[in-house]
């Protein structure tokens, strides 16, 4: 029996197109560095190196320390200082890369209904961000931290996905089985590695990415309405 709800954010509860907005993201990110003494196209190419890093994560130190670790690594140890110039970007320009975002409705819908129903409910979103930049993303769906009993992000999370490790430290902490969960999100590699540990899938396609060309057809799969309507029903 399902007992709990899983929900990616970017792509589900969250509709944007990636590349537009990781093209956006990183320019407002380069405009706070680069008064700094940053080059915009180094201090991107760093930022994908440490983000690798996190998705390579064994579980040894949280994200954030992997992530500044590579970084710095890059950059050199003088961009630790800069610590708080990056903290102020993810509470204050970020939040101007909400333009490179859309609205879903029907995603608040989905999570309400979940939380009627009784289910735990989680943010399963890839901890590759600070909690400031999670949190805006959370309220640019329509939603509110309080509406999730946990949500990852880099300083909480010691993998990311398609690592299974990543669900297997949700479900520790949410004191659940991954029989009990239901997975919601819209990447067919990332999301569906939770059925290694046992969980369902529902993948939402609106903003599907499938970069491997999985045959989507043995996981529930649509749109919203059809998603609201698998969680009603469980």
């Amino acid at each position: 029996m399902i007992t709990t709800v899983l929900f990616d954010l970017d792509g589900t509860l969250l509709p944007m197109d990636n590349d537009t907005f990781t093209k956006g993201y990183f320019g407002l990110l380069a405009a706070k560095l680069t008064p700094y003494g940053y080059d915009a196209k180094s201090l991107v190419s760093a930022v994908w190196e440490g983000t690798y890093a996190m998705v390579k994560n064994d579980g040894s130190r949280t994200n954030k320390e992997v992530f500044w670790d590579k970084f710095s690594k890059i950059l050199g140890d003088g961009c630790l200082k800069d610590i708080p110039v990056f903290d102020e970007f993810y509470l204050k320009d970020f939040q101007n890369a909400k333009q490179y975002c859309g609205y879903q409705e029907k995603a608040v819908q989905a999570v309400k209904l979940a939380k009627q129903k009784g289910l735990k409910v989680a943010l399963a979103t890839n901890p590759i961000f600070p909690a400031a930049a999670t949190e805006s993303r959370i309220s640019w769906a329509g939603l509110d931290i309080n509406d999730f009993e946990l949500y990852t992000t880099y300083e909480n999370s010691r993998y990311c996905k398609p690592n299974p490790q990543y669900f297997n430290e949700i479900i520790n902490k949410l004191n659940v089985t991954a029989d009990e969960c239901l997975m919601v999100g819209n990447d067919a590699d990332e999301d569906t590695a939770a059925c290694l540990l046992g969980m369902e899938i529902f993948i939402v396609d609106d903003c599907l990415i499938n970069k491997s060309g999985k045959d989507l057809s043995g996981y529930p799969h649509g749109g919203f309405d059809k998603l609201i309507n698998y969680i009603d029903a469980l």
